[in-house]
């Protein structure tokens, strides 16, 4: 759920305030846009490891010579558009944002960016995405806030995919802080029937049918489709790109939150101020809290 407010000071400085939900906890991520001020940092320290590590991602990662960027879903992605337009208007000319979902789709909008889609830009210079669990190989799952199958299919387009998110995020190995299990996209019509076939085929007993908060039935995605939560033991991450492939063999799923040998680098903020850079070929790189990206013009 996305609540926006619009604020005016001395009719000249705005701000978007935007309540998003559910992350994380299920609580409300509160996050802030700027669009004709310097932002400051977010005071909370979630928040601002958030910052951190979308600002110092931007930087390294989307480049002048982009036309064709893909924006992802999450309480972190806020932060990834507001470098974005820090990069200045000459540079966002010409460019064309791709949304993964309705939140991200506000976003670009009311940054003043122009707004595309896949069908029309098949390939994408670079997707930046947030996560709800990353491993050591970056393989993460994503799927909590119900965007997954369209965050895969930008992933998937991108030449270069970036995961971003804060420290919680990065564990060893998937399922160890977001515990309520590998978000499954499925048709209404196949629900019931997967179900049974994660409980006594596929080794995830636990799996349900995600329920909506705030309205009366199960939650719907953007593509009309239910949500089930399989949690799976640790026997499973220790290589989950298996047992994605064996949900998704499943007649009625639409798509698996499990994104396997996709991400280029991870970026982590820390709680010190700090960003932990991981990288596709294992290499792991500590950035300092004085070389951070956060706070500098780009």
């Amino acid at each position: 759920m996305l609540n926006l407010v619009l604020h005016v000071f001395d009719n000249t400085v705005r701000f978007y305030r935007l309540l998003i939900s559910p992350f994380d906890d299920g609580e409300y991520a509160e996050s802030r846009f700027f669009s004709t001020a310097t932002p400051v940092l977010p005071v909370d320290p979630i928040e601002q490891s958030k910052r951190l590590a979308a600002y110092q991602a931007v930087d390294n990662h989307v480049k002048p010579e982009h036309r064709i960027i893909g924006i992802g879903s999450g309480s972190t992605v806020p932060y990834v558009v507001e470098r974005i337009v820090q990069q200045g208007a000459a540079v966002n000319k010409g460019r064309v944002f791709i949304p993964t979902g309705f939140q991200s789709k506000q976003l670009i909008v009311e940054a003043g960016l122009s707004l595309g889609d896949v069908d029309q830009y098949p390939t994408i210079d670079v997707t930046l995405d947030g996560a709800d669990e990353v491993d050591h190989a970056l393989n993460c799952v994503k799927g909590g806030g119900a965007c997954h199958l369209r965050e895969k299919v930008l992933a998937e387009a991108a030449q270069t995919f970036i995961l971003v998110a804060d420290h919680r995020k990065n564990v060893q190995y998937l399922g160890t802080n977001f515990a309520q299990g590998v978000p499954i996209e499925v048709v209404p019509f196949a629900y019931a029937k997967v179900l049974q076939n994660l409980h006594h085929i596929l080794g995830s007993p636990k799996a349900t049918l995600r329920m909506a908060i705030k309205k009366a039935g199960p939650v719907v995605s953007d593509n009309g489709n239910f949500i089930i939560d399989a949690p799976f033991g640790r026997e499973h991450m220790l290589d989950p790109y298996v047992i994605m492939a064996q949900i998704k063999m499943l007649t009625g799923v639409v798509e698996v939150g499990l994104f396997c040998k996709m991400a280029k680098a991870a970026y982590f903020g820390n709680a010190d101020g700090s960003v932990t850079v991981r990288w596709q070929d294992g290499k792991v790189e500590q950035i300092s809290p004085n070389q951070t990206a956060a706070g500098t013009p780009v």
